[in-house]
């Protein structure tokens, strides 16, 4: 293959890292403001809420596509996209802003990019927003789920998300039904600097862009977060603008890399793959390499 083929894999693996080391710097400002999903951390029933949130938004999706109803989901996607976004704008400015100057810069900016993605939904737009809630999500959730529940999390969605694509197939349908709506649920990354997604066809099988699903960045970032967050009984290592991570939070990160290598290659073949199989995989056994080279418990404080 030709070197420029690679370019957009390079993009979504700097989008992937983006993700990651962005949540990761979010974190103490997270939970300094208290922004967890889950007021127990430890129970693994939060799990159990987590899938059947899941269960219960992917049937909404396909009862309103069924009923041609499509701006119920897009309506409540950039809702949840606005509300996301207040989160991680007061989060950030609260480190050096007053909240008489935080709350008011926080919804102007959080409205503002919000109407920005409805009225102009190109790639970079997309994606710029991808990535912050992206980071966002896996940090309230990373600080709100403990090591197990997390890992426990990650092993349920990874069967989940290969039976939905490669059995039952759902899942590749639900992605056809609301890719036209040009909403931050996926990652684009263009083939060539001209391409514009307000005007990608996605009924033609030459797609002049990469595509990767959100959840597919958030979920393996769960468990760097968690691992950065949760484990204690490690060295930290500072790193510049990110903050304090451990060595099983680092070798999350490269594990995630590492299924991200396989399942690319797959993909570079032609054929689309579940993407929760290889990242989930990958991004476990990092953490767990990592933790036995820092000689941690795996399974932080329940051991």
């Amino acid at each position: 293959m030709k070197y420029e083929e690679y370019i957009p894999v390079i993009g979504m693996a700097f989008m992937l890292l983006l993700v990651q080391l962005i949540a990761v710097a979010l974190t103490p400002s997270m939970d300094e403001n208290n922004f967890k999903a889950f007021e127990d951390p430890e129970d693994p029933t939060n799990v159990i809420v987590w899938v059947a949130i899941i269960l219960i938004f992917t049937g909404f999706i396909f009862l309103v596509i069924k009923l041609n109803k499509k701006w119920m989901i897009q309506a409540f996607i950039l809702i949840s996209v606005g509300w996301t976004l207040y989160y991680i704008f007061y989060a950030l400015f609260s480190v050096f802003l007053p909240p008489e100057i935080n709350l008011p810069l926080t919804i102007i900016l959080s409205v503002g990019l919000t109407l920005l993605l409805y009225k102009f939904p190109e790639w970079y737009i997309i994606d710029t927003t991808g990535v912050l809630l992206g980071a966002g999500s896996a940090t309230i959730f990373g600080i709100s789920l403990d090591i197990v529940p997390t890992l426990l999390l990650l092993v349920a969605l990874l069967v989940y998300d290969y039976i939905a694509v490669y059995q039952t197939k759902h899942m590749v349908k639900l992605a056809e039904g609301v890719m036209d709506l040009r909403l931050p649920i996926l990652l684009v990354i263009p083939k060539h600097w001209n391409y514009s997604f307000r005007s990608e066809k996605f009924d033609k099988e030459d797609r002049e862009a990469f595509f990767m699903g959100l959840g597919d960045a958030v979920m393996p970032t769960l468990l760097v977060v968690s691992a950065n967050f949760f484990i204690k009984d490690t060295t930290f290592y500072s790193i510049p603008i990110i903050g304090e991570m451990n060595l099983p939070a680092i070798g999350a990160i490269l594990g995630t890399f590492l299924g991200f290598s396989v399942l690319m290659t797959l993909v570079m073949k032609g054929k689309p793959q579940a993407g929760l199989p290889f990242l989930n995989g990958g991004v476990i056994l990092g953490f767990v390499v990592g933790s036995l080279i820092a000689g941690s418990s795996i399974l932080g404080g329940y051991l």
